[in-house]
C-alpha cells in the first residue's frame, strides 16, 4: 500500500470525526472518535498484512498537514500539540491556580480562576494545601470553636466542633457547660439532674449535695445510705460493715493507718500528720474543690493547712456487742458471761488473760493462761450458789478459769450471727484538764431496753441489760508524760501502738488503773514525740449488780486544710467563670468580681466591637444568601459573599449569582457553560467534552480541533 492511499484514509477519518463532533457532545465525540479510530487501525492492519516488514514500518502518525486533508507529499513534519487549559497542572495567564484537575472543593476551583476559601495552592500541578489548622487557637473556615488543643469531650472535638452541652465563648480558652439544668454533665458540673433546683441532691449550681448522690445525668438524685458498701456521693469510704479500725468507719469516715508504729493519715481524712506525704486533705476525696482526691492541691487553689482547736467535746467511736447474760426461755446464754465468779462481791484482777501485743485483726489474742488451772465454773444463776465454790487460789489464775475458750472469747470482739448484736455509735468525752478528755459513768448500761432484751431473749436485772463489750479506738498525738486513767468492771484492757499498757482482765468489781507515757514507757512502746499513735480500749460487762466505765483520753490537734481561689490571679477555678488577672470589666475582660463582663456571646450586640451576637454565634455558613452570626461576633460566610467556599459545597459564587451562560447562579452552582458536557449551540460551542483542555479534540473555549498526533 503506497504512504499516499494511507494519507488518504487519515484524511478520511478526521473529516468523518470532525462531523460526529459538531453533532454530539464531548463525551460522545470522544467515544465517536475512538471507534472510528480503530476502525480506520483494522483496515490498515488488514491491508498491510500482504506488505512487507519494511512498509508497516514506514507507517507514521499523522502530520499537521496530512490531518487538514492538504497534500505535502511525501514531506513529514512535526507539530507542538496545544493542551493549555485548567487542569493540566500548568499555570497559565488566565489562571490563579491550577492543580492539576477539575475539581471542586479541593482548593483550585474548576476553573482555576479562584483560590478556594482556607487554602493555598503554591505549586502548580501539585495538590493544594490546607491551612486551617484545628488547635491553633483561631477559630475559621469551618471551626466553631477552637480550645488550643485537639482533644474531644472538653467541649471542642478534636474536630474543632462545639460538642453537646458546651458553649466555647472566647477563643484559644477553655469551653464551659452551657446550663445547670439542661441534664447534662459539662465542665465544672458534679452533677445536672434536669432542673435548677436545690435540696434535691444537685444544687441550683449544679454542684453535688451533701448526703446525696447522682448517678444519672438528668434523672432525679437519691440519698444515700453510709454503710450499705457502695461509695456514693460525697462519701470518703463505705465498707459495709461494722468494724472501727480497718480504714473506713461505719460513719463513712476514712481512718488513720497505724499498724506500722505511728499513725499515717491517709487522704481523705482531713488529719495532716507528721511524716504524712501530702499537700493538703481537706476531709474527703473530691476533686474541683482545691484539694484532689490523690491530696494534691490543685491548680489555681491556694490551700493553708489550719491547725484545729480542741474542741469541747470528743466524739469517739465505739462498738458495743450485747450477749445473752439471763437467758429468757429457748435462749442460749453465752457461757462466759453471768459466770466465773469465785465469790459474791467479785474476785479481783486477773491478769494476763490476753497476749501483750494486738493480733493480726487488731484484737486481743486471748492467751490460754488458765485453762489448765482448775475450772471454777460457778455458774449457776444464784450469787450463793456461786459462793459455795470452794477451788483454792492458784499462782497464775488466783480466781480459777476466767474464760471458756479461745473460740468464746474471739466472739467478744466480732460480730457473730445469732451470737452478739452490735451497735456503733459516738461516745462524747468532756474536754478536761490540759487537753484531756474524760468519760464518767457509774450506771453505764448503754443496751437498756434494746439489744437482746428487746428481742425478747434476756431477762434484765434491776431494770438493766447486763452483758456486753465494747471497743473504742481513737489517736493522741504523744507530748511526753501523759497519764492516762481507767476504771471499769469488768475486764479492762487497753493497747497503745498495739502493746498492752493496762491489764485489769477477769471478772471483779470496780477496779482503776492507769499509765504514766514517760521516757521509759515511751521507750518500751516505740513512741516518739509529736507522733500520732493509736490508743484500743477493750471492756466487757460480764456480770449483774454494777457497770462502770471511765477514762480519759489525750486530745490531739491536727492540720487540715483549707483550700480556697483568689480572685484576680489570672486563673480560673473553683465558682469563678472568669479571670484575666486585670479584672477591669472592660469589653472582653473580666469583672472584679471574676464573672465576665460584657462579651461575645452574651447575647447583646455591643455596636462598637460586634458586627452581631446571638448569643450562640456558631453559624460559620449560611446558605439563605444573608450571613448568620459566627464565632468572634462576626458575619458567617454565605452565598453570594464573593468569596468561594467550597467547604460548605460552594462551586462559585461571584457575589451576584445572577446565573446566566457561564455565570454562577444563585446556589452557588455553576450555571450552563462551556465545561459541562452538553454542547450549547446558541453561546457558540461547537463541541464540549466535559473539560477545558485543549489538544483532546475540542479545545478549552468547546471548538472543534483536529487530534493531532506527533
Amino acid at each position: 500500500m503506497s504512504k499516499n492511499y494511507i494519507l488518504m484514509a487519515l484524511v478520511a477519518f478526521w473529516v468523518i470525526g470532525v462531523s460526529a463532533c459538531s453533532t454530539n457532545n464531548g463525551v460522545q465525540v470522544a467515544e465517536t472518535e475512538t471507534e472510528s479510530n480503530s476502525e480506520v487501525t483494522s483496515d490498515a492492519d488488514s491491508d498491510t498484512d500482504s506488505d512487507t516488514d519494511s512498509d508497516s514500518d514506514t507507517e507514521a502518525p499523522a502530520t499537521d498537514s496530512e490531518s487538514t486533508g492538504k497534500d505535502t507529499g511525501d514531506t513529514e513534519t512535526t507539530t507542538e500539540v496545544d493542551t493549555s487549559g485548567c487542569g493540566n497542572g500548568v499555570l497559565e495567564d488566565s489562571e490563579v491556580c491550577d492543580d492539576g484537575n477539575g475539581d471542586s472543593k479541593d482548593g483550585c476551583s474548576p476553573g482555576c480562576d479562584v483560590v478556594e476559601f482556607g487554602f493555598e495552592c503554591p505549586y502548580p500541578g501539585e495538590p493544594c494545601v490546607y491551612t486551617i489548622e484545628c488547635g491553633d487557637g483561631k477559630v475559621s473556615g469551618g471551626e466553631t470553636c477552637d480550645d488550643f488543643n485537639t482533644d474531644d469531650d472538653d467541649g471542642c472535638s478534636s474536630k474543632c466542633e462545639v460538642e453537646e452541652g458546651w458553649v466555647c465563648p472566647v477563643a484559644g480558652e477553655d469551653c464551659v457547660a452551657a446550663e445547670c439544668g439542661d441534664g447534662l454533665v459539662r465542665g465544672k458540673e458534679d452533677c445536672d439532674d434536669g432542673n435548677d433546683e436545690s435540696e434535691d441532691g444537685c444544687s441550683e449550681k449544679c454542684r453535688l449535695e451533701e448526703g446525696w448522690a447522682c448517678d444519672t445525668p438528668g434523672e432525679p438524685c437519691h440519698e444515700t445510705t453510709c454503710n450499705d458498701g457502695k461509695k456514693e456521693g460525697h462519701e470518703p469510704c463505705d465498707d459495709g460493715n461494722l468494724e472501727i479500725g480497718d480504714g473506713c468507719t461505719p460513719f463513712c469516715e476514712i481512718e488513720p493507718q497505724c499498724a506500722g508504729g505511728a499513725c499515717v493519715s491517709a487522704c481523705g481524712d482531713g488529719l495532716i500528720l507528721p511524716g504524712d506525704n501530702e499537700e493538703c486533705d481537706d476531709g474527703n476525696n473530691r476533686n474541683n474543690d482545691g484539694c484532689s482526691d490523690e491530696c494534691k492541691e490543685e491548680v489555681g487553689y491556694y490551700c493553708d493547712n489550719v491547725e484545729d482547736e480542741l474542741p469541747e467535746v470528743l466524739e469517739v467511736p465505739i462498738t458495743y456487742r450485747d450477749f445473752i447474760n439471763d437467758p429468757l426461755d429457748d435462749a442460749e446464754k453465752h457461757p462466759d458471761f453471768q459466770a466465773y465468779l469465785v465469790n459474791g462481791t467479785g474476785n479481783g484482777i486477773a491478769e494476763g488473760l490476753v497476749e501483750a501485743t494486738l493480733g493480726d485483726d487488731g484484737n486481743p489474742v486471748y492467751s490460754g493462761i488458765c485453762d489448765e488451772d482448775t475450772d471454777s465454773e460457778s455458774d449457776s444463776d444464784s450469787e450463793s450458789d456461786s459462793d459455795s465454790s470452794t477451788e483454792e487460789p492458784q499462782d497464775l489464775c488466783p480466781f480459777g478459769r476466767q474464760i471458756t475458750s479461745a473460740e468464746t472469747f474471739n466472739q467478744w470482739y466480732n460480730d457473730v450471727d445469732g451470737v452478739n448484736i452490735t451497735w456503733v455509735t459516738r461516745l462524747a468525752l468532756e474536754q478536761g484538764v490540759g487537753g484531756t478528755y474524760v468519760f464518767e459513768d457509774d450506771t453505764f448500761f448503754p443496751w437498756d431496753d434494746d439489744g437482746w432484751v428487746k428481742a425478747g431473749k434476756e431477762d434484765t436485772y434491776n431494770d438493766h441489760n447486763f452483758g456486753f463489750t465494747s471497743e473504742l479506738r481513737y489517736w493522741f498525738q504523744y507530748a511526753g508524760d501523759e497519764a492516762l486513767y481507767f476504771t471499769g468492771d469488768d475486764d479492762v484492757w487497753v493497747f497503745i501502738n498495739r502493746q498492752l499498757v493496762v491489764d485489769i482482765g477477769g471478772v471483779h468489781g470496780s477496779e482503776d488503773a492507769s499509765v504514766v507515757l514517760d521516757e521509759t514507757m515511751a521507750k518500751k512502746l516505740g513512741l516518739e514525740v509529736g507522733q500520732i499513735y493509736e490508743i484500743v480500749l477493750f471492756h466487757a460487762e460480764r456480770r449483774t449488780t454494777m457497770s462502770h466505765y471511765n477514762l480519759t483520753l489525750s486530745g490531739f490537734t491536727a492540720l487540715k486544710s483549707v483550700c480556697e481561689t483568689r480572685c484576680g490571679d489570672g486563673i480560673v477555678a473553683g465558682d469563678e467563670t472568669c479571670d484575666d488577672g486585670v479584672n477591669d470589666g472592660s469589653y472582653g475582660s473580666c469583672k472584679p468580681d471574676c464573672t465576665r463582663g460584657a462579651r461575645c456571646g452574651d447575647g447583646i450586640r455591643q455596636e462598637e466591637k460586634e458586627a452581631c451576637d446571638d448569643g450562640v454565634n456558631l453559624t460559620v455558613y449560611s446558605p439563605t444568601n444573608k450571613p448568620g452570626c459566627a464565632p468572634g461576633c462576626v458575619p458567617g460566610s454565605y452565598c453570594g459573599d464573593g468569596e468561594l467556599n467550597s467547604l460548605f459545597g460552594e462551586i462559585c459564587d461571584d457575589g451576584e449569582n445572577a446565573g446566566g451562560y457561564g455565570k454562577c447562579a444563585s446556589n452557588c452552582k455553576l450555571d450552563i457553560r462551556c465545561g459541562d458536557k452538553i454542547v450549547q449551540a446558541e453561546h457558540g460551542e461547537e463541541c464540549d467534552d466535559g473539560n477545558k483542555i485543549s489538544g483532546d479534540g475540542c479545545t478549552q473555549d468547546c471548538k472543534e480541533e483536529p487530534i493531532i498526533v506527533e
